[in-house]
């Protein structure tokens, strides 16, 4: 067997075994990675897959070395997920957060500046949407994952059939507000009419205290979502 021959089968087992160790890692984290909602997810999988681009077909690079490597970013991917399961403030940092386009209808030329978002890319992202219009939008938010996230304005949502109920009254709506996530309540968020006395008593009503509660938000109708830990 020459060199060149040589070479070439052991590319061919390193990509083999390159690719079965990324199929293994896909099939343990690949939902949250694969779907990219945050810069973390991005620059993680572009790492990855430079590693096994490297692990399969440089034989310049030793094999060891650089599976060693990869499993320790796997590792410290793992650690890191874990750690943010627990902590808002670290999985806010990790994952940044959303910034508001447009709200009540009105175009926040500050926050598009400072995300560098044009009308160009707003319009296009709404017409994704089915939306040509631009007043028929209440509320617009620019996700981490790049995606546009709209709400329209009632006279221009699709009728339910429980709008068909025509002794509902009618109702306004607004952004959810989140009052307690993991266990803890969100003081910022505790504005009038949703204070903290007003969040006490609903608890009070259901027999709940705020450390068994996972989830607690304000939905867009005013309706009051509670998700325990314990289900």
């Amino acid at each position: 067997m020459n060199e060149l021959e040589h070479v070439v089968i052991l590319a061919i087992l390193r990509t083999v075994v390159s690719f079965i160790i990324l199929m293994v890692v896909t099939y343990c984290i690949g939902k949250q990675v694969n779907a990219h909602k945050n810069h973390y997810n991005f620059a993680l999988s572009i790492t990855l897959g430079s590693f096994i681009a490297n692990m399969g077909f440089d034989t310049n690079l030793k094999f060891y070395p650089m599976l060693a490597a990869f499993l320790t970013l796997i590792f410290l991917y793992l650690i890191m997920s874990a750690y943010s399961a627990n902590s808002r403030r670290f999985r806010k940092w990790l994952s940044g957060n959303p910034t508001i386009i447009i709200e009540n209808g009105k175009l926040l030329d500050s926050n598009m500046k400072k995300v560098k978002y044009t009308l160009d890319h707003l319009n296009l992202q709404l017409r994704e949407q089915g939306i040509f219009d631009i007043v028929e939008v209440e509320f617009a938010l620019l996700e981490v994952s790049g995606n546009l996230s709209v709400l329209k304005k009632s006279s221009f949502q699709t009728v339910t059939k429980k709008d068909l109920n025509l002794d509902q009254p009618h109702q306004e709506n607004s952004l959810p507000v989140e009052l307690i996530m993991d266990g803890v309540v969100i003081d910022k968020n505790l504005n009038d009419p949703y204070s903290r006395p007003w969040l006490e008593q609903q608890l009070k009503t259901r027999r709940l205290e705020i450390k068994d509660i996972h989830y607690a938000v304000v939905g867009t109708n005013g309706s009051f979502f509670i998700d325990l830990y314990q289900d």
